[in-house]
């Protein structure tokens, strides 16, 4: 039975470089479905690779068409900004395992579209000191930095990711991202044994 894992956490947790290296995995072998996002795409990103670039008449065209399995908005000062996964062909349980970055609103729909026993977290934490240094120092490599919004940011993630919040998604295992070495390997011999049962 085929799983999609799914890579959680506050930003500037580390989990966008965790879920690249375990995407790079020979041993894991786990494809990737690409988000989309009406945000504005950073430095270093790629279209079709972080994400697909999009704008918002691109999202209500897709609802219209029901191929929306899941869907969040952020209301930044910048405006409104969609994120949301699309059922357009990229995910066939069938033949292959999966991996995803999201967050908890993420699981719990890819939970409920494809089933509680196919979508399983991975939750990466960091001190929140750590996290506000990575957060400033990512902006400030950026053309036109966005301190407003890495603060709104940073302060919305206490809230989204609450203890309260952690436990209705029944958000149990933790992996503390001190050491990205240390922290990849459990995460990884976590994902082998998952697999391993299921085959």
């Amino acid at each position: 039975m085929a799983k999609i894992f799914i890579v959680i956490g506050k930003s500037a947790t580390g989990k966008d470089t965790i879920y690249k290296r375990l995407l790079e995995s020979e041993e894991l072998q786990l494809k990737t479905v690409t988000m989309y996002t009406t945000r504005p795409k950073r430095i270093a990103e790629t279209d079709g690779v972080e994400y697909h670039f999009v704008n918002e008449d691109y999202l209500w065209d897709l609802k219209k068409q029901n191929k929306i399995i899941e869907h969040r908005s952020y209301e930044t000062i910048h405006g409104t900004w969609h994120y949301f996964t699309a059922n357009d062909g990229q995910i066939d349980l069938s033949k292959s395992d999966y991996l995803m970055i999201g967050t908890l609103e993420t699981y719990m729909q890819m939970k409920e579209y494809f089933g509680k026993d196919k979508v399983f977290p991975i939750y990466i934490e960091v001190d929140d000191g750590i996290r506000l240094q990575r957060a400033l120092k990512r902006e400030l490599k950026q053309e036109n930095p966005k301190y407003a919004e890495m603060c709104r940011r940073y302060l919305a993630d206490e809230e989204d990711f609450s203890e309260e919040n952690l436990q209705k998604c029944g958000i149990v295992k933790r992996y503390t991202n001190r050491n990205i070495h240390v922290c990849l390997k459990m995460i990884s011999q976590d994902i082998k044994n998952m697999l391993r049962q299921s085959s």
